[in-house]
């Protein structure tokens, strides 16, 4: 026998009396919870066990329900809202990596508007800047080294003379031969006259600069473009998709194992991966994080009560529906 339940924005949905009911039937587009949670608990394994299984059981209690009201987005349409979620804040937890990158851009987000009201004709750039892998046991001082490489950056003449502030998250992804590769996305704020002639800063010089200020012996790669929509993507928010690329991920979710992960915890332990300057300082307020912080990244924290309470099966990996009313209402 089949029952009508209503609690979808999407329509009606269709369930066995005795079927379990998942999030994605409620909600599709919160798949990534399925997503993030089951990479959670890959983390969790490579951790068990070893110096960090301390870590495996913080990574194991991590959002294991779900507590969701009913809400209308910005189009005044009904969706399901986070309002009960405990977090484990561990630094590699896939979950809490995801809910820190939604909870600073919604941040960002937020102060946009004063930052645009006061310079309204700056420009946005996004600047990549690498150096060669290295081995993951030799990761932390390479990214002190980088660190400080920005900060003789951050004095040059083109960039002081021309960079309003700036926001730079550091990112480290696995090499095929199990090396680490570090390097640094940026999103700068730039004064209307940067693309003048004698203010524009080309890529090569760009790169050069880079060069001297890391004190290479080699030519680095480092990418520079403007931020601005595609081609053949109308209605597009440039910024706001530059802004999700600086600060996606530390690390990627599928480089995240074996030993490879064990020394590169060990290897990046209390080493910050987030910085701003200029007017832009502090926009992000990154040492400020809680698990209010997490719980309310992608909204105002409008809802009320729960309604809706998924718990995190382990053995399907999937989230479940705990309580079976017969009947959601809007």
């Amino acid at each position: 026998m089949l029952d009508t339940d209503f609690g979808t924005t999407a329509g009606a949905v269709q369930v066995g009396a005795n079927q379990p009911r998942y999030l994605v039937d409620y909600s599709p587009q919160d798949k990534p919870w399925d997503t993030h949670r089951s990479q959670t608990q890959t983390v969790e394994g490579v951790y068990r066990g070893t110096i960090y299984d301390g870590l495996a059981g913080r990574l194991r209690d991590c959002s294991g329900f779900l507590g969701f009201a009913w809400a209308a987005n910005d189009a005044g349409e009904l969706r399901l809202k986070l309002v009960r979620a405990r977090f484990c804040r561990v630094r590699h937890c896939p979950v809490c990596q995801w809910r820190r990158s939604l909870m600073w851009q919604a941040r960002f987000l937020q102060a946009l508007p004063s930052i645009e009201a006061a310079y309204p004709k700056s420009h946005w750039l996004f600047l990549t800047l690498t150096v060669r892998n290295c081995e993951v046991s030799n990761l932390r001082q390479t990214l002190l080294s980088m660190s400080e490489a920005w900060h003789r950056l951050v004095g040059r003449s083109e960039f002081a003379g021309n960079v309003q502030g700036w926001v730079r998250a550091t990112e480290v992804t696995r090499g095929q031969d199990d090396s680490a590769h570090p390097h640094f996305h940026s999103l700068l704020m730039v004064r209307p006259c940067y693309f003048d002639g004698k203010h524009y800063v080309t890529q090569s010089r760009w790169a050069e600069l880079w060069r001297q200020c890391a004190r290479l012996d080699y030519r680095p790669i480092v990418d520079i473009r403007t931020v601005r929509a595609r081609r053949g993507a109308p209605g597009e928010k440039p910024l706001r998709r530059a802004l999700a690329e600086t600060l996606k991920y530390s690390v990627k979710p599928s480089d995240m194992e074996g030993e490879w992960l064990i020394e590169l915890t060990r290897q990046v332990h209390k080493l910050r991966f987030v910085a701003s300057g200029g007017v832009l300082k502090n926009v992000l307020r990154e040492s400020d994080e809680s698990e209010q912080d997490l719980l309310l990244a992608d909204g105002n924290g409008e809802g009320g009560d729960p309604v809706l309470i998924f718990s995190w099966r382990r053995d399907i990996r999937r989230y479940v529906e705990r309580q079976f009313p017969t009947e959601i209402r809007r």
